[in-house]
């Protein structure tokens, strides 16, 4: 595998919804599917907020009121596309200098009038630096980007 190539993670998911609802259990409803046990608080995790902006961050919130603010909302196209950041460096912590910093892009896809397929590309790992590879496979194994589109997915079967 070429460097390029580790540093892109690409997973895609089809949903029952119309584009439109499948953008909108996504965005609105982020903190339903993101895994509470990946967590870089202190405490519990009570809710994680996808801010609807551009500008917006995507933040979660502890029991003890605590906040850690892990990604900026960098473009934010409804029904078609949110762009984020990924604030998370090689050792698990949050990332302050933005140089240092990947994105992730959602896309929504009509495949049929209530069929949507979501395209997630987590692209640029390598601007983490030095470790960035246990970035790129902490987030494509099955505890990563599969564990959120599963459970996202999870959403509209119940």
């Amino acid at each position: 595998m070429t460097q390029a190539a580790a540093a892109v993670v690409r997973r895609q998911i089809v949903v029952e919804a119309p584009v439109e609802r499948a953008f909108a259990v996504f965005t609105e409803r982020f903190g339903d599917f993101k895994p509470r046990e990946h967590n870089l608080l202190r405490a519990p995790i009570t809710e994680t907020v996808l801010e609807p902006r551009v500008g917006g961050h995507i933040y979660d919130r502890a029991a003890d009121g605590s906040e850690c603010r892990w990604a900026r909302i960098l473009a934010y196209e409804p029904p078609h596309r949110v762009v984020f950041s990924w604030d998370i460096g090689p050792t698990w912590q949050v990332e302050t200098d933005h140089d240092l910093t990947s994105e992730v892009e959602v896309t929504f896809v009509a495949e049929a009038p209530g069929r949507t397929r979501v395209e997630l590309e987590h692209r640029d790992l390598d601007r983490h630096g030095p470790g960035w590879e246990s970035v790129s496979d902490g987030i494509a194994r099955d505890d990563g980007w599969p564990l959120y589109l599963d459970r996202y997915a999870a959403l509209f079967r119940s």
